[in-house]
């Protein structure tokens, strides 16, 4: 018990499930390569990398050794030397993913010769804030970065620089619901229902800030959330929710709308992650439950359908141009349509709160309920069981008993009267003795 428990501590933490299979996808090995490796089989891989189960003891340092990141050697800077750009896959990951794209890519490698002043890089611009603030994670609460023209290791003044749960989630919120609310509406071709999807996706978001504030990718979090009450089979019992809008009256933009909404659910949401957000294919298939060859197959037989009743998207020399013109035609028909903007976020959040509170308040009364019924069955119960008496019936058919019957007032009175005389009766025959 005790090296077990030491194994595992010395084990460093696992990567999230998502980050899991990417690992394992960028270093191009398979469900059975890492089962052989490890020592189990292809489900107990599948269900490591899906969240279902975490691998444990040997296994697990067999496992983080597997799929870590090879550390990136640092090139010693020379003294002398002017400075080489170097195009990295870090540097190329902001570039929106194309169909036709390899899943790992080498770094190139630097050139023996060095361009005449190469213009470096643009950085890419830091994000508007972490939504993760103030959430803290293992080591402690998360420190917000520094104000722009403070010097570094400046001290700060009481409050400053920090910011609160409420207003990270209203940050997130702001910046992802309007744009979600639009890609649910492609979903599902209906815009209450889209809304309500949002709503109900970041009231679960809220519930569970926790656990969003200190994922990789909340806003990822919140569209798998809303994507899966969107396409739940339970809405076609709603009225309101039975058939689709109203399609758009533009010829091409209606065209692309029945498209969609001929496509299976998982195919057509397949489509709108890859094409429309712009997700690589193995976080589509993450984010969709499925296998990487398997969300490549819905994909092209999405495209395929679409490209039926679109000719422009039928006409596309490669598949990267293809996945290029669906993308700005999924983004033209979100942006043409009237979507119902969400409510505020200070609503969203006072509703989940509300909510909870009704839930357990209705669990308080719940088991009280339970408690009183059961108290007062125990005081009013018996203490014994008492066999209870049949009530008469009457009974027919049943013959009579056998002996003597019952001697009537004549037959008493002739008894009595034998009775009396038997000394003083009329002479007995008695057998005469020859």
């Amino acid at each position: 018990m005790t090296r077990s428990t030491t194994d595992e501590a010395a084990v460093p933490p696992l990567p999230s499930p998502k980050e899991r299979r990417r690992l394992r996808e960028a270093k191009s090995l398979s469900e059975d390569e890492v089962a052989a490796a490890v020592g189990v089989t292809r489900a107990t891989v599948r269900s490591w990398e899906t969240g279902r189960t975490s691998p444990r003891g040997r296994k697990r340092a067999l496992y983080a050794k597997l799929i870590a990141p090879e550390p990136t050697v640092k090139p010693t800077a020379k003294p002398a030397a002017k400075p080489t750009v170097v195009t990295t896959k870090a540097a190329a990951a902001g570039a929106r993913p194309a169909a036709d794209r390899p899943a790992a890519e080498p770094a190139a490698a630097p050139a023996a010769t060095e361009p005449p002043e190469a213009p470096p890089l643009p950085e890419a611009p830091p994000p508007p804030s972490d939504p993760r603030a103030g959430a803290g994670t293992a080591d402690g609460p998360s420190r917000a970065p520094e104000a722009p023209g403070r010097p570094s290791g400046a001290a700060e003044a009481p409050g400053e620089g920090r910011t609160s749960p409420g207003e990270a989630f209203d940050e997130l919120y702001a910046r992802t619901a309007p744009g979600l609310v639009r890609q649910t509406y492609l979903l599902t071709g209906r815009r209450a229902l889209a809304r309500e999807s949002v709503e109900r996706a970041f009231e679960l978001a809220w519930q569970r800030w926790p656990e969003v504030a200190v994922d990789r990718d909340p806003a990822g979090w919140v569209r798998a959330a809303a994507y899966e009450y969107a396409m739940s089979p339970w809405h076609r019992l709603r009225r309101t929710h039975r058939h689709p809008d109203a399609p758009p009256t533009e010829p091409g933009k209606r065209a692309l709308f029945d498209a969609l909404l001929d496509l299976p659910p998982a195919y057509r949401r397949t489509l709108l992650l890859y094409d429309g957000v712009g997700l690589d294919l193995p976080e589509t298939a993450a984010e969709t439950e499925a296998s990487t060859p398997a969300a490549a197959g819905r994909l092209m037989t999405a495209r395929a359908a679409v490209a039926e009743r679109l000719p422009e998207l039928a006409e596309a020399d490669s598949p990267a141009e293809q996945s290029a013109l669906l993308h700005d035609r999924l983004g033209g028909l979100a942006r043409a349509e009237h979507v119902p903007v969400p409510r505020p976020a200070r609503a969203v959040r006072t509703g989940s709160e509300n909510k909870a509170r009704l839930w357990t308040r209705a669990a308080v009364a719940g088991v009280a309920l339970l408690i009183a019924v059961t108290g007062l069955t125990l005081h009013t119960a018996p203490t014994h069981y008492e066999q209870p008496i049949s009530p008469p019936e009457r009974v027919g058919g049943v013959p009579p008993r056998g002996g003597p019957q019952k001697l009537t007032a004549q037959d008493l009175k002739l008894q009595k009267s034998l009775g009396e005389q038997l000394a003083h009766g009329p002479e007995r025959l008695v057998p005469e003795l020859r």
